[in-house]
């Protein structure tokens, strides 16, 4: 039997090796028996590759996304397989849902006992399929051979084309295998962005052209081109329309940013749509369309083109890129719709004096948080019902600095992702609102947050149930309410036990002086505030057909 130099890498230090080489430069983790020649491994590197280590495998994933969807930058996480790794499934899922670029490193059991059902420590049956169906390419390193070109391929595709999870999953034996080709790695291949057919290119300019109501609307896929879809939209006097995760691509202070029930008041009335890096999926599927409607759709992602209706022009290719070309052939030509224009600002005045008064009990505690969270400070939606009012009322300033768990919703997520955000960009100020259900999903955490002196800044919204659950069994089911009403802690008083900064807030003046020293803190903070029932928004989020047939 040939025996290979030991000079060559283990498959250990080639994966660390080159996360450190594509610029992550942290790793959030649980580690455990599966992974633990990687993390001898880590340990000679830990200055280069810092392990942030959490209480739970869905706090890891989740910091993880949080950190991967503040930066718009690719960020890696590693659990240990079988319940380590379903604990995590559910942030994993989410950050598939969010297009980011998170890289999930998952062990596993003994290469050679894969499937076989012998009953070892963490085996559960098919996890590379789970984990293939939760990313967008997924690799299983089976030997030392051929580890340097699958390495290179995930990180290839963690760091090009369709910003979406990867998964590499490692068996306890192969770490220490050693490996051929450790240059191979190193220097990434990235992969090639498509480019959108010249043909439809040509058809899409000359709708815009010809436009006189158009509506831009954006999705995640839009982040990264705040500026020039800014421009771009000034030139078209268009509208920019986003909803749960295209907020801040267009600042809330421009006269062009508009948000759901303004964009479901303009619907029936606009004749082209360009949709940027989003599904449209609310639009095509609630709000309807008919032949009137030009749909121009720009995606990276291939299969969102047609998946719901064939567009007029659909363009494969960087969102980025093509706004920019738009923009070039539009230049000169432009001409400002007066009219559209001031249809725009008409039903934005009517529009926002109704839904102020008619969630002014929401309103009253999003204007406090607007009003210490500085404009590029970062807010995290978790699902309450302040978090659903923040969706249209919530003023977003700056790209990256509003992140929700968009389609997935996922109760919950609040407290990982804003401890992700909030460490990866300890540059401005992060607040994570939740109510008391979604809190006790992963209050161990705040833990992790004292562990890591990450400055997280927490509000936790008391009405002692799951508040959404029971609101809809009182609307739909005539009061009949069941399993909803909830035993909650003194969130103060169990945060000071983690020995974070807890307080209480009973009035938006009273959360707003908490927030000012919150804000200013170096350190966590759990804000408790007391509230009761709130009017329901939900029948904006699932209005009716406003146009075409059903």
């Amino acid at each position: 039997m040939s025996v290979k130099p030991n000079n060559q890498p283990i498959v250990a230090n080639l994966v660390i090796d080159s996360l450190i080489t594509d610029g992550i430069d942290q790793l959030y983790c649980l580690p455990g028996y599966q992974n633990d020649e990687f993390f001898d491994a880590l340990y000679d590197k830990q200055d280069q590759l810092v392990p942030i280590h959490t209480r739970h495998e869905q706090g890891a994933v989740y910091m993880a996304l949080g950190a991967a969807l503040a930066t718009g930058k690719p960020q890696a996480v590693s659990v240990v397989p079988g319940p380590g790794f379903l604990n995590g499934s559910a942030a994993l899922a989410t950050a598939y849902s969010l297009y980011a670029p998170v890289l999930a490193l998952v062990g596993q059991i003994p290469y050679g006992e894969i499937d076989k059902g012998y009953g070892a420590l963490h085996e559960i049956p098919g996890q590379f399929q789970m984990l293939a169906h939760l990313t967008k390419q997924a690799e299983r390193i089976s030997d030392g051979k051929n580890a340097s070109r699958q390495i290179g391929s995930a990180m290839a595709a963690l760091k090009s084309g369709l910003p979406r999870p990867v998964g590499l999953e490692v068996p306890m034996d192969i770490w220490t295998s050693r490996c051929d080709g450790l240059h191979e790695t190193l220097f990434t291949t990235l992969q090639e962005t498509p480019m959108p057919n010249a043909m439809k290119m040509d058809q899409a300019v000359q709708l815009l052209k010809k436009a006189e109501r158009p509506i831009i609307v954006v999705g995640s896929g839009a982040q990264s081109s705040s500026k020039d879809i800014t421009l771009l939209a000034e030139m078209l006097s268009a509208p920019v329309l986003s909803m749960r995760t295209g907020h801040g691509v267009v600042s809330s202070r421009h006269p062009l940013s508009i948000r759901t029930l303004e964009g479901y008041a303009l619907w029936p009335e606009c004749d082209v749509v360009l949709a940027l890096g989003t599904r449209l999926q609310v639009q095509q599927m609630l709000w309807g369309v008919d032949e009137d409607l030009k749909i121009i759709h720009v995606e990276i992602n291939e299969e969102e083109l047609g998946r719901i209706n064939k567009p007029d022009v659909g363009l494969l290719g960087d969102v980025a890129a093509i706004v920019q070309a738009f923009a070039c052939d539009l230049e000169g030509q432009e001409t400002q719709k007066k009219e559209w224009l001031e249809r725009v600002a008409l039903v934005k005045q009517r529009v926002t004096a109704e839904y102020r008064k008619e969630f002014a009990p929401q309103l009253a505690w999003l204007n406090a948080i607007r009003d210490e969270l500085p404009d590029d400070g970062i807010f995290v939606e978790d699902l309450t019902q302040v978090g659903y009012v923040s969706r249209f009322a919530l003023p977003v300033y700056h790209p990256r600095t509003c992140l929700s768990p968009g389609y997935q919703g996922t109760l919950g997520w609040g407290l990982g992702a804003g401890l992700g955000a909030a460490h990866a960009r300890r540059d401005v100020p992060v607040i994570a609102i939740m109510g008391d259900g979604g809190a006790l999903f992963s209050i161990g955490e705040l833990a992790t947050a004292v562990h890591h002196n990450i400055p997280l800044t927490i509000i936790v919204f008391n009405d002692n149930a799951y508040g959404n659950v029971r609101g809809f069994q009182n609307d739909r089911y005539n009061g009949r309410t069941i399993a909803t009403d909830l035993t909650s802690p003194d969130f103060e008083t169990l945060a000071k036990s983690f020995g974070v900064k807890g307080q209480r807030a009973a009035t938006p003046d009273e959360l707003r002086k908490c927030l000012r020293s919150a804000v200013a803190s170096d350190s966590a903070t759990v804000i408790e505030v007391p509230v009761g029932t709130f009017p329901s928004p939900w029948r904006h989020f699932l209005a009716t057909r406003i146009r075409g047939s059903s």
